[in-house]
């Protein structure tokens, strides 16, 4: 819903500026999508006068202008418009200026040899207009060198607002003042309803459909003349991206616009008999005034005469009876049809337009009468005739809801203490009426007793939406302002269980988090899987015998085939990087296993300048996840150890488990086997990893309080090491065995170097490792540090290991 800001203002007394109407229109529901100011755009064009204008020497169509644009330095400007001349006053778009149609910038140029500075401008290239036949000419009254946009009254700030379906009452822009008005942004303008004495009777029409049109009012306005519409109004219409088509249209548009009223103008002279209000024919059709036949049914109302359909009723008018140039006799219409036949017909035809958004939602069917006399009030006005008596066919809709409510009830459902005169001010300024007691004491057997606040409140036809008290509460909280609720939170009823998640729950959660937040893609696979997977990874312990498909026949003994399965079919789908992860059981003997597993295929990284080809996961990949999905599991990750054993689903070289002591694997992972990969139409490297959530010990129960945190008084002591070493001991090792040499002292170690060449004999490596010390309350002695280097030694020499030179 779109409106200028000095539209809104022709219903609405206020003094705010559009900073605090946007802010108040967010506040009570009606959501700011966007604020455009046409001005804005224009600042860089001026009104210049033409002082002289002569042929281009090299070219016939194009003029040298010299252009007074008031700051008494006339500029030269080529110009190919037909209707420059001397003396013309127009629209100079300056050097550095932003043409609005097309985003060009304005520079100096050379034009077939001559310079222009600037450009003297059209309607289209201003998007003020479609007219391009020539540049803008205005009056010679018009001052030279003030800003064209200002001068025009251009500095209009355009309003976009979404409007939920519930509020058909802001459909147009009276609604929004009334609202803005009972929000304390002003006072509601009345709205003026003309009489129309009418000449003559009025048309012949009629309702056979009851149920899809209850309503139809009419009139006719003979010896119009239709042609342009008044500038005010066209200057509106275009604001908000409405093309001015007529007169006799424009009106119609504008009062569903500003009224919030659809009507629809017939040509008298293409009609032929009455018209009637009535159910769609089998083969009946209608050419759409957007140049589309639709086929009608008997589930749909149209407004037809004694041969054709000329209408789909409520929705869109017909191209042939619409009114045209020489329209001279129209026929006004102005109806009400049922929301929710408008809505099964126009879900039918696909087909959407503004007065259907409108009877969809439920225009006011007590505006029947208003609506026509203001409509034909500017047929009159704007293209003369004479009006006929108003027919009225049907009977709207618009007995009026009442609804029982107390002030306090405000209190009760939103947590918002508003007082009662308060609460009837808001409702009035929206229109509702209020009547019934006001409270007080009275007293029972001598007590005094409160006498709450009971009112009975006549809902206004307009506002479709409220049926009953809560719906009175959202009305006043809306109008308050919902940043005045408070947060409450909802008292737990008996019987509403407590959080029940176990502590494997909570750990699962968290490792499902960290993979995501890794990358990983969440796979959920059947626990079932076929005997041929099942052999590829060892067999399962668990075979159904009466299976619902041979490739859900056993019970799953490992994550990795469901996952190198989904891995297999986003490939086959073009995906170059595969990230997978799953959570779930895998089935033994013994009972049921948590387990997570994850599958990494593809590229690991795409081809670039930097690294050339695509480059391909591996080993130390799936360790890295590993690590990361055991720390978020809350495993002692600093005390694992590293053992190549995996299963015979590892490429024997390049896999390893992770452990606690030699017994308790919690985690393998490494390349697949090369068949296994193979087995499931996979080629590449592929790396994989299962962690055994079962198998990581449970901490330690020692009450809600955590040790606080004590930062070191004292800054921590790095040394580094170089140890010669066999070949056959792992980095993982010595780094554990360093850690032990003091654990005191010694708060951690890592590897940050291999090397093996020359001055490291065939057979050996040498690894450095980074130790970090931290001392207590008094800094390390020399001789403190000699000690632990020297323990640091005998560790690594306890692994083969001896201190390069």
């Amino acid at each position: 819903m779109k409106f200028t800001l000095s539209w809104l203002k022709t219903h609405l007394k206020t003094d705010a500026d559009l900073a605090t109407i946007l802010k108040t229109l967010n506040a009570i529901g009606l959501e700011v999508e966007g604020v455009e100011n046409p001005a804005e755009k224009l600042g860089a064009f001026k009104i210049a006068k033409v002082l002289t204008a002569e042929r281009h020497p090299q070219a016939d169509k194009l003029q040298v202008l010299t252009v007074d644009h008031g700051d008494g330095n006339p500029l030269q400007v080529v110009c190919g418009a037909p209707n420059a001349r001397a003396g013309l006053v127009g629209v100079f778009g300056v050097e550095g200026a932003v043409v609005p149609v097309n985003g060009m910038v304005l520079k100096k140029a050379a034009i077939r040899g001559v310079e222009s500075n600037g450009m003297m401008c059209s309607f289209r290239e201003l998007e003020l207009g479609e007219d391009h036949d020539g540049i803008i000419e205005l009056a010679d009254s018009a001052p030279v060198g003030e800003i064209y946009a200002n001068w025009a009254g251009l500095n209009d700030p355009v309003i976009d607002v979404s409007i939920t379906p519930n509020r058909q009452d802001c459909m147009g822009v009276r609604g929004i003042a009334r609202d803005l008005a009972a929000a304390g942004l002003g006072a509601l303008n009345a709205i003026i309803v003309p009489t129309i004495e009418g000449a003559g009777p009025g048309p012949d029409v009629r309702t056979d459909d009851m149920d899809g049109c209850p309503a139809f009012f009419a009139r006719t306005v003979r010896g119009v003349t239709n042609g342009a519409s008044p500038e005010w109004m066209a200057k509106r219409l275009k604001a908000i991206g409405q093309k001015p088509i007529s007169t006799l249209v424009d009106i119609t548009n504008y009062i569903m616009i500003d009224l919030g009223r659809p009507l629809h103008v017939y040509d008298m002279a293409t009609l032929k008999g009455g018209l009637v209000a009535r159910k769609g024919k089998p083969g009946e059709q209608v050419l759409a005034l957007n140049g589309k036949t639709y086929k009608v049914d008997e589930s749909m109302t149209v407004i037809a005469d004694d041969e054709a359909v000329h209408d789909i009723g409520g929705i869109m008018g017909g191209e042939h009876s619409g009114a045209q140039d020489g329209t001279t006799d129209v026929l006004i219409e102005c109806a009400y049809f049922t929301p929710e036949r408008i809505a099964v017909t126009g879900q039918k035809l696909t087909l959407t337009s503004d007065a259907r958004g409108r009877f969809e939602r439920g225009v006011d069917p007590a505006f029947l009468d208003d609506g026509l006399s203001i409509a034909t009030d500017l047929v009159v006005k704007l293209c003369g005739g004479t009006a006929s008596e108003a027919t009225r066919a049907g009977i709207a809709p618009a007995t009026p809801k009442t609804v029982g409510y107390s002030p306090d009830q405000c209190l009760a459902l939103a947590g918002v203490d508003v007082p009662a005169d308060e609460q009837k001010r808001i409702l009035e300024s929206l229109g509702f009426v209020i009547s019934g007691e006001e409270g007080g004491v009275e007293y029972q057997d001598g007590m005094p007793v409160t006498v709450p606040v009971s009112w009975t409140i006549t809902v206004p036809t307009w506002r479709r939406d409220v049926d009953s008290w809560p719906d009175i509460v959202e009305e006043v909280v809306r109008i308050v302002g919902l940043d005045h609720v408070p947060s409450t939170p909802l008292p737990r009823l008996p019987g509403v269980a407590r959080p029940t998640a176990t502590a494997e729950q909570l750990v699962e959660r968290r490792v499902r988090r960290t993979a995501a937040a890794r990358g990983l893609a969440e796979a959920i696979n059947w626990s079932f899987i076929s005997e041929k997977e099942a052999a590829a990874v060892g067999g399962g312990d668990w075979v159904l015998a009466n299976p619902i498909s041979e490739d859900l026949k056993v019970m799953r003994p490992s994550l990795l085939p469901g996952l190198l399965s989904a891995a297999k079919r986003n490939v086959d789908r073009s995906a170059t990087s595969v990230r997978l992860f799953e959570l779930g059981r895998r089935y033994f003997r013994q009972g049921e296993r948590a387990t997570v597993g994850f599958v990494l295929a593809g590229e690991k990284a795409p081809r670039s300048w930097q690294s050339g080809k695509a480059q391909a996961f591996d080993a130390f990949d799936a360790k890295g996840e590993v690590i990361a999905l055991l720390a978020a599991a809350g495993a002692p990750v600093g005390n694992l150890q590293n053992f190549g054993e995996a299963s015979a689903a590892y490429h024997p070289g390049q896999s390893g488990t992770l452990r606690l002591g030699p017994k308790a694997v919690l985690a393998e992972y490494g390349v697949l086997h090369p068949s296994l990969a193979k087995a499931f139409g996979l080629s590449g490297t592929v790396v994989a990893g299962e962690i055994f959530l079962d198998a990581i010990p449970g901490k330690r129960k020692s009450g809600f309080m955590r040790a606080p945190y004590a930062p070191p008084a004292l800054q921590a002591v790095k040394r580094d090491f170089a140890f010669i070493v066999p070949e056959t001991v792992e980095a993982d090792a010595l780094v554990r065995g360093v850690k032990g040499a003091d654990k005191k002292s010694i708060v951690d170690a890592r590897l940050f170097d291999v090397f093996v060449g020359p001055g490291v004999e065939d057979g050996f490596k040498s690894l450095a490792i980074e130790v970090t010390l931290q001392p207590g309350d008094k800094s390390f002695a020399q001789d403190e540090l000699e000690a632990i280097s020297a323990a640091v030694v005998k560790a690594a020499q306890k692994l083969g290991g001896s201190l390069r030179g």
